[in-house]
């Protein structure tokens, strides 16, 4: 039998407050008091920076923990939120697929494209991105634009797409926006740096659909 993983259980508001280690405690915590507020985290090292925070910073979210080792977290570091982010979500493969476009910060959306029929998330990733450079060009906005896609800034660093999908009457938007794509990477010089967003690191990419 698999030895059960410990948790830690952070209660804000309750009749005990603080970092309690089994659930019988926290359940005898919150148990009858109105508005209680807590959390269950799987590292002491998570409850104690969400002790220290305020609950509505975790409420209702899934809280990330990096894989990588302590050295590698630092190797990379934190990311820019004085940026914006860019996805695509793809149902299918081929499927619909749709992009947008977020503050980091804040994760306010900035814009929305989609759906686009029979296409993939690679197609999404590129037109996203490219979509982006335009929008910031024309809103004269500098700052650095996060990705987790490899593959797109591959495309638009070497101003093309390499797409394998075969074009169809269902997906003809999209080959035509990617020929749009291609043309403006052509005629347009590139004013905001493009970043790789660190999945593995900080979780998902704040302009994430959350459909995984």
């Amino acid at each position: 039998m698999s030895k059960k993983k410990k948790k830690y259980y952070v209660v804000w508001k309750g009749f005990k407050t603080g970092i309690l280690e089994s659930w019988e405690e926290c359940k005898n915590s919150i148990h009858g008091f109105k508005g209680a507020e807590y959390k269950s985290f799987k590292t002491l090292e998570l409850a104690k920076k969400a002790y220290s925070e305020n609950y509505d910073e975790y409420k209702g979210k899934t809280i990330f923990e990096s894989t990588l080792s302590k050295e590698q977290l630092a190797l990379i570091g934190e990311p820019n939120l004085e940026t914006v982010s860019v996805d695509a979500a793809c149902s299918g493969s081929p499927g619909i697929v749709e992009y947008q476009c977020v503050d980091t910060k804040t994760k306010e959306k900035i814009f929305h494209y989609g759906p686009l029929y029979e296409s993939t998330n690679n197609i999404g990733e590129f037109l996203g991105l490219v979509h982006t450079l335009a929008h910031m060009k024309k809103t004269n906005d500098k700052r650095p634009i996060y990705t987790d896609s490899k593959i797109a800034m591959g495309w638009v660093r070497d101003k093309t797409h390499r797409t394998n999908l075969e074009k169809c009457e269902q997906n003809e938007k999209s080959f035509e926006l990617l020929e749009r794509a291609v043309k403006w990477l052509e005629t347009n010089d590139i004013e905001n740096k493009i970043l790789k967003w660190e999945t593995q690191a900080w979780g998902e990419i704040p302009a994430d659909f959350g459909r995984k």
